[in-house]
């Protein structure tokens, strides 16, 4: 009875084993196998499902939005401080670059702090010029360049200045004090001092300079800047005098080809129109004559010369003795006319008579005389009213 139940102890022993390894192994194989067929899916719970939770969402999120701009701000704003400039009289290091800006130019720097010499502003980190001292700098330089300048110009030009070439500073600015630059642009003391410094600085690059005995800075205009402030005048003043020796024979030579030239141009102007004149003396005889043998007894053969004159000549041309005596050549020289002095009105008077008739008559010369009245228009034709003289020779009475 002993034996049988070890016996089945034995024999029942190997079997449960097996049986856990088996329920072990199907146990861990069904995760497996749940795991790849089942997919994974967000909880219900992640988002929200009401309005209320939806607006405390909100809320959350911009309440997160404002923390972390303003931490951003605060940070941005502690690390962008402007580093102190560093001193004036500390050499650069690049070294140093993260511990101090190097001092800009036409700057002092000092404990970190910037100021800007005078002339100048500050614009960030630089020095700027400022725009009023610069323009007023300027002003007082071109003044005093034309002060200095103009007065040397005049000196040698026509002798009357001062004779003084090289000029003392202070009493240049003392002329220049006089013209208120500061008050026009409105410059305190010490700004107005500077910009005379600047335009002293401007000026030692144009002008002349020299220190005299006793060391006070003299100026001197150049000659080439001299010539810009000389007038044309002077200029030509001064040419003509450096070429003296060549335009007086030249002018001489000129003149006397003028001279010439007017005179023949006379000779020829006398000539044409006594010629002119004449022709139309001669006409105005050969009617008469031929009107008083028509009509005998009536009128006269003869006419008084200095009636005749008048007739013929205009007042501006009664003036010029030449032109008449040339006319009265001319008839002296023509066969065809006589001259003759006769008692007229109680006074003795040369008269010039046609004694021509027929063919030898002056129609010709009559047609050619009209020619050069209507070419030069200064004399209209004679009227028939005109040509009748008004008054009457009494009889001849030989002088």
């Amino acid at each position: 009875m002993a034996s049988n139940p070890r016996t089945r102890r034995s024999s029942q022993s190997p079997n449960p084993k097996p049986t856990k390894n088996k329920t072990s192994s199907s146990s861990s194989s069904r995760p497996a196998t749940s795991s790849r067929s089942i997919p994974l899916q967000p909880s219900s719970n992640l988002f929200p499902s009401s309005k209320s939770e939806f607006s405390r969402f909100i809320a959350v999120v911009v309440v997160a939005s404002a923390v972390a701009f303003s931490c951003n701000y605060v940070f941005t704003y502690l690390n962008s401080q402007p580093k102190p400039f560093c001193d004036s009289n500390f050499d650069f290091d690049d070294s140093l670059s993260d511990l101090c800006e190097p001092c800009p130019l036409n700057g002092v720097c000092h404990e970190g702090k910037l100021e800007c010499a005078h002339g100048y502003r500050r614009l960030g980190n630089l020095c700027v010029e400022d725009s009023n001292i610069n323009e007023a700098a300027k002003k007082l330089s071109k003044l005093v360049e034309g002060l200095l300048c103009e007065e040397h110009a005049q000196n040698s030009c026509t002798g009357t200045g001062t004779g003084i070439v090289w000029v003392q500073g202070n009493q240049l600015w003392e002329k220049v004090n006089e013209s208120k630059i500061m008050d026009e642009y409105g410059l305190s003391e010490a700004v107005y001092a500077h910009a005379m410094k600047r335009a002293m600085e401007a000026l030692r690059k144009v002008l002349e300079t020299r220190l005299n005995d006793h060391g006070i800075e003299e100026l001197k205009c150049p000659p080439l800047l001299v010539l810009h402030y000389t007038p044309v005048s002077c200029r030509i003043q001064q040419w003509i005098l450096e070429h003296a020796l060549l335009l007086v024979p030249a002018c001489a030579l000129l003149l006397g080809c003028v001279f010439t030239l007017l005179k023949f141009r006379r000779r020829y102007y006398l000539s044409v129109k006594a010629e002119q004149i004449y022709n139309e003396a001669c006409d105005v005889l050969e009617e008469k004559a031929v009107s008083a043998r028509s009509m005998t007894g009536k009128h006269e053969p003869w006419v008084v010369a200095s009636l005749l004159r008048d007739h013929l000549l205009s007042p501006k041309e009664r003036k010029d003795p030449m032109l008449w005596k040339k006319v009265e050549q001319l008839v002296q020289e023509d066969s065809r006319l006589e001259r003759y002095p006769k008692m007229v009105k109680g006074e003795c008077k040369v008269v010039w008579e046609w004694q021509v008739e027929g063919s030898l008559s002056s129609s010709g010369k009559r047609k050619k005389a009209k020619e050069i009245r209507l070419a030069s228009g200064q004399h209209t034709d004679l009227s028939t009213q005109q040509r009748n003289w008004p008054w009457k020779a009494k009889e001849p009475v030989k002088c």
